[in-house]
């Protein structure tokens, strides 16, 4: 651990420990995970959005947004009910699911 911690340097760290759990731009929520269903942003806990998987998976956020989540690994990107998941486990499969998204869809490429 001492050898990585070395070899990164340190503006590199406070940016990644910058980063904000959630991401929320237009219609679309970017997450780890996914979110509690039916509970409003302002209710979720950073656990929530960085490890759920159920009842998420089956029941999708149920608010008015579209969730583009990873945390659960598929073989191919998953459209589900307001969500989309895409993690195709690039560090074992060597497939990275890239996803566009524009004002008016989204697009796997």
């Amino acid at each position: 651990m001492a050898a990585a911690r070395e070899a990164v340097p340190q503006h590199h760290v406070d940016f990644l420990q910058d980063l904000p759990v959630a991401l929320s731009i237009g219609k679309y929520l970017f997450v780890h995970a996914g979110i509690r269903p039916g509970q409003v942003l302002e209710n979720q806990t950073d656990d929530d959005l960085m490890w759920i998987r159920e009842p998420f998976l089956s029941e999708g956020p149920m608010l008015p947004l579209t969730v583009i989540h990873g945390h659960t690994i598929v073989p191919e990107p998953v459209f589900g009910t307001r969500r989309i998941g895409i993690d195709t486990a690039c560090y074992s499969t060597g497939v990275l699911t890239v996803l566009k998204v524009t004002p008016k869809a989204a697009a796997v490429l």
